[in-house]
């Protein structure tokens, strides 16, 4: 296939800010500025740490959406709580459910500017028999224009904020029936160890995480909270296309599992599938992997590489990336190319993927294939994109026949 990279625009510009409704949610802020807020609308400093940590409580353990609900707090201070603020999540606009289980919701994100078009990202939920794994947005649309990626076609409106990323945990909880005490919404089902329904985090949805770094580093920390929702960091892993200077902040700061976006291994290949790699090459980018802040085998970083047929998937390309990689610990997804309809490129034959996965493997790598899930609501890797950029009848038609044919 004849790729050219001169087209693509290595970043986007964001079209739009967060305008904060004028009741704000309290969701995502620390500790430190809940205490903050309560001290603006009077609570007594002695009162602050102990509200703070009620607060947290019902948010974060219980699942509380009104503050109605925590009656452990004095109806006055309640009220006075719903005067200034709210904890809302994300609205949901639309929810898909596919034929093996996989959950997609359309979510509208509030704001303050009545005049300013509602924002909408994508978030899925992706249920297997030993975990429940939540694929999180972490912009509207992207900064990044990947060619194989239907997210990277979209335009980027803003970077969502820790409340909205935290947000998509809680309200796919609340979706689920994934609160203590709370009845399972129909046809979810429990992971086989009788665990919590969202076991696991990544940030793989809408938008490059590293580019809205402070947002995604605070809704993390509060997502691994120990006193709150408590999913451990290993559980949790963040994706990034290679924006190499905040790799080191992502372990030093986060802690998180790592996974990079690679899908090639020679520069002028990886220029047009990930025209970041024209800023940030890939000798850079494995030396920032090689330097990732508590890599070790027990933390072994996830390269992703999607199979595009005739473009990266030669067995020259399996060896050479296992030359790339080598001594770094690491596992390679292989991912088959998600069509979306108007991409240019084709999902490698399934033999084709398992002579690549042969190498990799008897190279001492794990090379698992990623089984593609919920192709039919286009919510597999690669296909999120919101519906302020919605698919014509035509395009929605071409991607029913692609998920049959799979």
């Amino acid at each position: 296939m004849s790729l050219s990279s001169s087209v693509a625009p290595l970043e986007k510009v964001p079209l739009e800010t967060y305008v904060p409704p004028a009741k704000p949610s309290l969701i995502g802020l620390s500790r430190t500025e809940i205490a903050d807020r309560l001290g603006e609308i009077g609570v007594a400093p002695a009162q602050r740490k102990m509200r703070t940590q009620q607060l947290w409580h019902w948010m974060y353990v219980r699942g509380a959406r009104a503050f109605d609900e925590m009656t452990s707090i004095s109806k006055e201070m309640r009220a006075q709580l719903e005067l200034h603020f709210t904890v809302d999540r994300p609205e949901v606009v639309a929810e898909q459910v596919s034929n093996d289980g996989t959950r997609k919701w359309l979510l509208r994100l509030p704001s303050g500017d009545a005049f300013q078009k509602a924002h909408e990202v994508e978030c899925v939920y992706i249920p297997e028999t030993d975990r429940g794994t939540l694929c999180v947005s972490s912009q509207v649309g992207c900064t990044l224009n990947c060619s194989f990626c239907h997210t990277g076609t979209q335009r980027l409106v803003r970077n969502l904020t820790a409340g909205e990323i935290v947000g998509q945990v809680l309200l796919a909880r609340d979706r689920l029936g994934d609160w203590p005490g709370a009845k399972i919404s129909e046809g979810a089902s429990v992971p086989s160890d009788g665990g919590r329904l969202v076991s696991n985090v990544v940030m793989m949805g809408m938008g490059e995480p590293l580019y809205n770094f402070e947002a995604v580093r605070d809704a993390l920390l509060i997502v691994a909270d120990g006193d709150g929702i408590s999913i451990s960091k290993r559980r949790i892993t963040l994706s990034t296309s290679g924006v190499v200077p905040n790799i080191a902040r992502c372990g030093t700061e986060i802690g998180v599992m790592l996974a990079v976006s690679l899908h090639a291994v020679r520069d002028e290949l990886r220029d047009v599938l990930v025209p970041l790699n024209r800023k940030y090459p890939i000798r850079d980018l494995l030396a920032a992997c090689r330097a990732y802040p508590g890599l070790s085998n027990a933390r072994r970083i996830t390269f992703e590489y999607v199979m595009l047929k005739d473009v990266n998937d030669s067995l020259a390309d399996a060896k050479a990336l296992v030359r790339l990689l080598a001594g770094i610990p690491a596992k390679i997804n292989l991912i088959p190319f998600n069509p979306w309809p108007g991409s240019r490129y084709e999902c490698s034959d399934w033999d084709r993927i398992e002579r690549f996965s042969e190498v990799v493997f008897n190279a001492g790598y794990a090379s698992p294939v990623r089984t593609p899930r919920g192709r039919d609501i286009l919510a597999a890797c690669g296909q999120l994109k919101s519906a302020t950029e919605k698919l014509s009848a035509r395009e929605r038609l071409a991607l029913r026949a692609m998920a049959m044919t799979d």
